[in-house]
């Protein structure tokens, strides 16, 4: 995986891990790879994944069983959705908005346009 400087290593593991969740590669219940194997595939530190883990348990993604690791929540696939949707309406929807001033574009205009895509 190649990182972007411009978000932290352990938010772009767990955008990563949440795109797992999403794409069915990590069921919902099911283990997740541990922090040492998600580590070594990633080409960096336990303690990078270890944070982007504790981000995900702090979201109610993913959860530790003691002595057996890490483990999708039963309900990861609506959990990651709504921090997605809640991220989206609190980052994106803001600079869109200012990009849609900036250049005299109408919401119903970008409406429309967006229909035309489909």
């Amino acid at each position: 995986m190649e990182f972007a400087s411009d978000k932290p290593i352990y938010r772009q593991i767990a955008d990563y891990c949440c795109e797992q969740v999403l794409t069915g590669a990590w069921a919902s219940g099911g283990k997740v790879p541990s922090v040492r194997e998600l580590a070594l595939d990633m080409a960096v530190n336990t303690h990078t994944v270890l944070k982007a883990y504790d981000q995900l348990q702090a979201d109610g993604i993913i959860a530790p069983r003691r002595g057996m690791g890490y483990y999708a929540a039963e309900d990861a696939p609506a959990q990651v959705l709504e921090l997605r949707r809640q991220n989206f309406y609190a980052d994106t929807v803001p600079a869109l908005k200012r990009q849609l001033d900036l250049l005299g574009i109408s919401p119903e205009e970008l409406l429309e346009h967006l229909r035309n895509q489909q």
